[in-house]
């Protein structure tokens, strides 16, 4: 840039000028032009070079791929087969929250392994600590829309993990039409348990207290009954232990909003005794889990199914 600035503050004298000297002169005027062209080389090669940006880099526990989307990190676990997928019927897939740089983590594998032997793929995008807000939503529109572009299905079943809840609630509310399940491991959908208005502000682009104001319309289980309407069913591991992110007010919660709606029979809520906050196996090799979620991303890779379905 600096470069720039010095050649065009060293402008050629105008033609005018030039055609009333001398003959004589002309060849100084060659040199001068030549002097300019030399040093703006040197300066040039002294300069850094302008190289294309380095591609994302992420840890994944089992084969895929790593991309990015509109500047975030994206990842994509590929089915080990296609076996399960008629040639030219759209691919399953399933949504996973929070995509961060640690997660899907290896406590996780097994029951990626499972999905990915059933012929669903599993991807996510890194929102960074987004907590379900509209910037994240805004940012999964786009690896939906890549998704699709790549032959999956409009409708994937959706899986939240911890704080990933929020996301994924945030998703089956904003696109129940794009939603064919939703699956979550002790889940947050309420932001006010886990992190507190005072750690999901940032993210909403608001002050704690602006937040807070503004839970009936922008906390995920406050427009749960979004999701109970449009008859997303769901699936949740959650254990009655949980000191972090209580069951009550985030997955019992959800189960009663959709009986508030009628839809209570739309929602399994597995209830893991003794379990709090942690890495107990049964979270994630929860077999009743995987197989709602292996359905579920199915029947959204057939298309939009009737109600009940």
């Amino acid at each position: 840039m600096a470069m720039k600035i010095i050649v065009a503050s060293l402008a050629v004298p105008r033609a005018s000028f030039l055609h009333r000297q001398a003959a004589g002169r002309l060849p100084i005027w060659g040199a001068w032009l030549a002097s300019v062209a030399l040093f703006s080389s040197a300066a040039i090669a002294d300069e850094p070079a302008v190289s294309a940006q380095a591609p994302p880099e992420k840890h994944l526990i089992l084969p895929g791929e790593v991309f990015a989307v509109a500047g975030h990190t994206a990842f994509l676990f590929t089915p080990a087969t296609s076996d399960a997928v008629p040639a030219g019927a759209l691919r399953p897939w399933i949504l996973y929250a929070p995509t961060l740089p640690a997660y899907p983590d290896e406590a996780e594998r097994w029951m990626h392994d499972r999905f990915t032997e059933a012929g669903v793929a599993v991807a996510g995008i890194d929102t960074g600590e987004s907590y379900g807000s509209p910037e994240a939503v805004r940012a999964t529109e786009l690896l939906h829309a890549e998704m699709v572009k790549r032959g999956y299905s409009a409708r994937p079943a959706v899986l939240g993990r911890s704080r990933g809840g929020l996301w994924a609630a945030a998703w089956a509310i904003a696109h129940p039409e794009w939603t064919a399940g939703l699956g979550g491991i002790y889940p947050v959908y309420d932001w006010r348990t886990y992190p507190g208005a005072a750690g999901a502000a940032a993210a909403y682009g608001l002050e704690p207290a602006e937040l807070s104001a503004r839970a009936a319309e922008l906390c995920p289980i406050e427009r749960i009954g979004v999701a109970a309407q449009a008859d997303v069913p769901v699936c949740i591991i959650h254990g009655d232990e949980d000191q972090v992110v209580p069951l009550e007010p985030n997955s019992a919660t959800l189960k009663r909003r959709y009986e508030a709606a009628g839809k209570g029979d739309r929602v399994q809520l597995l209830i893991a005794k003794g379990q709090g906050h942690n890495f107990w196996e049964g979270f994630f090799h929860c077999r009743e889990l995987v197989d709602f979620l292996i359905e579920r991303a199915r029947k959204g890779s057939e298309g939009r199914p009737a109600a009940g379905n």
